[in-house]
């Protein structure tokens, strides 16, 4: 895949004119957004994207528009596991509504420049060391691992690195505005956005440690990687507003994750075996036996263990929602009768609240 500077120049330039845009034009007045809003917009940046994606196929084969494809999905399911944590930094430091767009930007903000900079350490990793292969897919494995048996039930606005800020740093107790710095009795303070912004900021940092390798393990393209990366952060903020509670529905999101994360880690292992160069293993001679993934088998098993992961947790959600609302039921006339029987040697005012109760 030939891509030219000017290229480059003109891709990074472009995802900077549409952030710039996202800033001015929704973000810097404060509000909470509609669902119409957010389902529009949310709309023309997928749409985009898959625009986009097909373009590289047209222009460049097919073959690269598979791989951008598949990283584009891959690194949207990442993005979406990350808006869950910034929904619980933003609810840990109880940020009004009308100002989480501003964090959400931020965060998305700094999650492309922190990508943008891995995307650039990686391709030069993979283009002097091929033995990196072997390091990407061990750490996948690994992350594959915690993501299917760890939690994000601690909440990192109460974490270690959080704690070490707070001693640092003179936090105000409450918001003032969306600004994230304040000046009083002389002294400048901290208010709890700009906390906020760099909890966010550390995530950025974690949650970029999963998605580089990941779509390495899809792609050698430099240039793939990064309009992957970019598209999927693209609308997320939008995103956000949109599926609101469905987040939290999305129970097993983490497990999807960790499959892709898991078959990308094998994935990259034996492509690393294919072209072996380590002496100590086949002495420095590829295992040509080694299947090679194609990328069509790669798109069609990250998709389908999406819409798996997206459909059971609904499933589990919606079936958990019917048995609670039937337990109710079932439970009100259990606790009428045991108003009843207190009511045999209780005042008469207890008598008139039981039949209040059954009344309802």
């Amino acid at each position: 895949m030939q891509i030219t500077p000017t290229i480059w120049l003109i891709t990074i330039a472009v995802t900077i004119l549409f952030f710039v845009y996202e800033f001015f034009a929704h973000v810097r007045k404060p509000h909470e957004p509609t669902i119409g809003e957010s389902a529009r917009w949310s709309a023309f940046y997928i749409g985009l994207a898959l625009l986009f994606g097909v373009g590289i196929g047209v222009v460049s084969g097919w073959d690269f528009g598979g791989e951008y494809f598949a990283g584009y999905l891959t690194e949207k399911a990442l993005s979406i596991d990350n808006l869950f944590v910034f929904l619980i930094v933003m609810t840990g430091f109880a940020v009004p509504k009308k100002y989480q767009q501003k964090v959400l930007m931020i965060g998305i903000i700094i999650a492309l420049i922190l990508r943008g900079a891995f995307i650039a350490i990686g391709a030069g990793l993979i283009e002097n060391f091929s033995w990196i292969f072997y390091i990407f897919g061990a750490l996948l494995l690994v992350l594959a691992y915690k993501q299917a048996f760890g939690s994000h039930e601690s909440n990192p606005a109460d974490g270690r690195f959080m704690q070490l800020v707070r001693r640092v740093l003179p936090v105000t107790d409450e918001y003032h505005g969306d600004k994230l710095t304040v000046k009083k009795d002389g002294k400048r303070w901290v208010t709890p956005m700009l906390l906020t912004i760099i909890a966010i900021g550390f995530v950025d940092l974690i949650f970029a440690v999963d998605s580089i390798p990941a779509i390495y393990g899809l792609t050698n393209e430099a240039y793939i990687v990064f309009t992957a990366n970019a598209f999927a952060l693209m609308g997320l903020r939008q995103l956000f507003f949109l599926i609101g509670g469905l987040l939290e529905r999305l129970i097993y999101l983490a497990q999807g994750l960790a499959v892709i994360l898991a078959f990308i880690g094998v994935k990259l292992v034996f492509h690393a075996l294919h072209v072996n160069e380590l002496s100590f293993i086949n002495n420095g001679e590829p295992l040509l036996w080694v299947p090679e993934i194609p990328i069509w088998f790669s798109l069609l098993f990250i998709g389908a263990t999406i819409a798996v992961a997206t459909v059971a947790s609904l499933l589990k959600t919606r079936g958990d929602g019917a048995r609670n609302d039937r337990d109710r039921v079932e439970g009100e006339p259990v606790v009428a009768a045991d108003v009843e029987d207190r009511t045999e040697d209780a005042p008469a005012v207890e008598a008139t609240g039981s039949s209040g109760k059954q009344s309802r």
